[in-house]
């Protein structure tokens, strides 16, 4: 069955931060909606490529050699073994755009890596 994903009731469900939970499916991609708050890890994936698109909040996008501020109706595309950092400053709420073979945390494991998405 076909039917809309309505982002705000999606985002209402959950409180949690840094724990993205799939929304929906694009061949062999997951969608996935995340709140996240403060800085996360440095990673990098190496055989995927990552889509953040800002709901609310603000994301600034760490690299090793400078930061990309990403805001609210804007996204970033992290190339696949690019290192990275994202962090932000105020809770925001994100769409993820991941293959489903896509590690949490990319090849760094750490108590936030999330081993099995729930589905919400």
């Amino acid at each position: 069955m076909v039917d809309k994903v309505n982002l705000a009731d999606k985002f209402s469900l959950f409180s949690d931060q840094w724990s993205p939970k799939i929304v929906g499916e694009v061949d062999d991609y997951d969608v996935k909606l995340a709140k996240i708050e403060g800085e996360f890890v440095w990673h990098a994936h190496d055989n995927e490529d990552e889509m953040f698109l800002v709901i609310s909040g603000q994301l600034v996008m760490r690299f090793r050699d400078r930061s990309v501020t990403v805001n609210p109706g804007e996204f970033i595309v992290v190339p696949k073994g690019v290192e990275h950092n994202p962090l932000a400053p105020v809770e925001t709420q994100i769409v993820l755009f991941e293959r489903k073979t896509v590690a949490h945390t990319g090849d760094v494991i750490t108590e936030r890596t999330v081993k099995e998405f729930q589905r919400i």
